[in-house]
């Protein structure tokens, strides 16, 4: 049965993913040149000045646009090499109606919330006081991603998913009003099944459920008539731009967010799903290493209208948004917190700019655990700057991974990084789905956000950014805790890895923005 459904999955993507585009479009070119030979012999030489000139005009466009330089290189050559084929897939890419419908949605949600999401003085003031380098960054967070930074937050860290799963059932059990649910994976089993139980009966008893979920889970993961399924239950359910068997490209922004919110004074976020593999109760890649975190307090406003954005963004309707936010307090305690998204609509490249930030401010170490790396050349810079001006630099990556494609391309970047004095090591036994950086003892990301293009550029994330928070030594504890289970990759070891397994990965590297 798991053998059928990979396979219709593999299918698929293959179909209707970008693979299909890319090979319609081959098609396509071939066509044209085909009938360009056999029936415009005499014009031919004419057509193929006019699609090197259409080319030549799209390569200028590209040069002139305000994208990531990986991105453009990634253009550029197909429309060059390919004239026919790079140009159509062009602007294919760029005419996708849905795409600037979400992005015109969610601009508007933006403006709505925006009242409720105003700065409070005295807590940027503190934060000036205490962090100068982390005070400009969260004035940068709140005047790009309409997130303020709070104190009176009390964080707990979740070095497993199953810490996670287990007190998340206690709070919702707790919960007297709502639950807002958004996650990228559901899958049913032991987790799921366990979290709609109480669901089921909160619902009852007049708790306002709702729960989103990326529609990637509907290729195989759960059927197209789940949220049916769910609102008999009681249950308000959403997928977010479900999977269609149709040529779009803005079926390629997931919602990678993890959120849960109950009653606006408690939310949770990592990196786990709510799928068994997350909480160890299906093995798939060796031990699952995962970290998520509990905030209670002023900061859980920002995960209350962050989900509300997005459950809105396919309707125009009202929201009653200050139903679902609890007045903030006075006291100014327990370090800083600020939660944010990040959209591939906005412009802004926060999730990323938030990590370069915490690089470029260290002053004693950065600690990093991430599942993906697959990094612009400002990453590599930035970590490789922070290594050679004596931060210790360490990351943490699986040594079992669950792409193979996607291991053999993070291999790339090793030689380069560890030359530069970066420390690689491998989670010996299994595999690191965690997003976390921690740094000198008094700043820390955890969120969903990997350190690879498509969570940097292409998804819709969100994490929490962590200053002078008791937390930060639980997740500094539990970094060197999880080093303990690590190897550490050589320069040596990079040198002799496999001829075959380095030309493969130097190959995806070209497809890297992509990936």
């Amino acid at each position: 049965m798991e053998k059928d459904i990979l396979v219709k999955k593999g299918l698929f993507k293959i179909i209707f993913g970008r693979t299909g585009v890319v090979f319609c479009l081959l098609l396509i070119q071939l066509a044209i040149l085909f009938s360009g030979f056999v029936y415009l012999k005499e014009y031919f030489a004419y057509i193929l000045g006019g699609f090197t000139l259409l080319s030549t005009a799209t390569v200028i466009y590209i040069l002139n646009e305000k994208i990531d330089p990986s991105f453009q290189l990634v253009w550029v050559v197909p429309v060059l090499l390919l004239p026919v084929f790079g140009c159509l897939l062009y602007i294919f890419v760029q005419l996708q109606i849905g795409t600037k419908y979400i992005a015109a949605r969610l601009r508007a949600l933006e403006e709505q919330t925006k009242p409720y999401l105003q700065q409070e003085k005295q807590a940027a003031d503190h934060l000036k006081e205490t962090d100068m380098d982390m005070a400009r960054l969260c004035s940068y967070l709140g005047s790009a991603a309409g997130a303020p930074v709070y104190q009176n937050t009390e964080v707990t860290y979740f070095p497993l998913g199953e810490n996670k799963f287990e007190e998340m059932k206690k709070q919702l059990m707790l919960a007297e009003k709502f639950i807002f649910m958004e996650y990228f994976i559901v899958e049913e089993g032991i987790m799921w099944n366990s979290i709609l139980e109480i669901l089921k009966e909160k619902v009852k008893k007049g708790v306002e459920v709702r729960f989103l979920y990326d529609g990637m889970c509907s290729i195989a993961l759960l059927p197209n008539s789940y949220p049916e399924q769910l609102k008999k239950m009681g249950i308000q359910c959403k997928m977010f731009s479900p999977i269609k068997p149709m040529l779009s490209t803005h079926q390629n922004n997931r919602d990678h967010r993890k959120i849960l919110v109950i009653d606006g004074h408690t939310a949770f976020t990592g990196g786990v799903n709510l799928a068994d593999e997350y909480i160890n109760q299906k093995q798939r890649f060796g031990h699952w290493k995962d970290t998520a975190i509990m905030l209670k307090g002023d900061a859980v406003r920002s995960f209350t209208l962050m989900f509300l954005q997005m459950w809105n963004v396919d309707i125009r309707k009202a929201e009653p948004y200050q139903n679902y936010l609890l007045p903030l307090a006075k006291e100014q305690e327990n370090g800083f917190v600020c939660a944010y998204g990040d959209s591939p609509f906005d412009g802004e490249y926060i999730g990323e700019q938030v990590y370069l930030e915490i690089l470029n401010a260290a002053k004693k170490y950065v600690h990093i655990m991430t599942p993906y790396l697959i990094l612009d050349n400002a990453m590599v810079r930035a970590l490789s700057y922070a290594a050679k001006s004596g931060v210790e630099t360490i990351i943490i990556m699986p040594h079992i991974p669950d792409k193979k494609y996607a291991y053999l391309l993070a291999r790339t970047y090793y030689e380069e990084l560890i030359k530069a004095g970066v420390q690689i090591y491998e989670y010996t036994p299994g595999f690191v789905h965690a997003k976390v950086f921690v740094s000198d003892n008094s700043r820390a990301v955890v969120g969903t956000i990997n350190l690879d293009f498509r969570s940097l550029y292409l998804h819709f994330e969100c994490a929490a950014l962590m200053v002078d928070n008791p937390v930060i030594e639980d997740i500094e504890a539990d970094f060197q805790k999880t080093l303990g289970k690590c190897q550490k990759i050589t320069w040596e070891e990079c040198k002799s890895y496999g001829i075959v397994k380095k030309v493969t990965g130097k190959f995806l590297r070209l497809l890297a923005p992509l990936m």
